[in-house]
């Protein structure tokens, strides 16, 4: 038994300090990975823009490969879909023809950089002419549509640019990759410091917690006398 003027261990004080829940730890944990990611794709945006500034000629070049190999797969999976069960008999044959013209014409990429230049700048032009004409024609047939200045103006605009595109494809894709360069350099900096303003801000909204101070000298818990 024990002795009755022997009194039980006092219960141990209950923490006050705030404990980190897996919710916290979690957006803790997206806060900084995105600012990381932020901060990656805003030097790569960067870094390619100084590339295309730098080598402009070689920057032509492998935008034309890139071309050509895009110009391969759409016309591979074109001809894939045309021998597809969904596809209706009358729009097979159209689907054979558009990756027909695909593949010939990403094969003419590859033969050289002037061909793959040409192709490209041709590709951008008529896709601008034809997006310009259609978003023109739409604002002036839309009474009732919003902003419709801003998009007749803009319209007019992307035509002229790819009427320019289609007449001096080599002197206007030069233009434009310069163009590009420069706002890839001033998207990617402002991606940086975006980045750098989150990572502030994470450090404020989440500080870090406070050490624990371990005693020195740890006095081992003794039983009480049992008689």
């Amino acid at each position: 038994m024990t002795s009755p003027s022997a009194s039980p261990d006092p219960a141990p004080p209950h923490s006050t300090e705030p404990q980190d829940t897996p919710l916290t730890e979690g957006m803790a944990f997206l806060a900084n990975k995105g600012w990381q990611i932020l901060l990656t794709m805003g030097l790569a945006t960067t870094a390619l823009g100084v590339i295309a500034l730098v080598w402009p000629s070689a920057t032509l070049r492998v935008l034309g490969v890139l071309f050509g190999v895009y110009l391969l797969a759409t016309g591979v999976f074109q001809l894939a879909g045309a021998f597809g069960t969904h596809v209706p008999r009358h729009l097979r044959v159209l689907h054979f023809v558009i990756g027909a013209i695909a593949i010939l014409l990403g094969l003419i990429c590859f033969r050289g950089a002037m061909e793959s230049i040409l192709l490209l700048a041709l590709w951008i032009g008529f896709s601008w002419l034809l997006r310009g004409t259609m978003e023109t024609a739409a604002a002036a047939s839309a009474r009732d549509m919003p902003a419709r200045g801003w998009h007749m103006a803009f319209g007019i605009i992307g035509a002229l640019a790819g009427i320019v595109l289609i007449v001096s494809p080599f002197a206007s894709i030069a233009a434009l990759t310069l163009v590009v360069g420069v706002m890839a350099i001033v998207l990617g900096l402002t991606e940086v410091v975006r980045a750098i303003m989150i990572r502030i801000e994470v450090g404020r909204l989440a500080p870090a917690p406070a050490a624990k101070r371990r005693p020195l000298f740890h006095r081992p818990h003794r039983p009480h006398p049992q008689h």
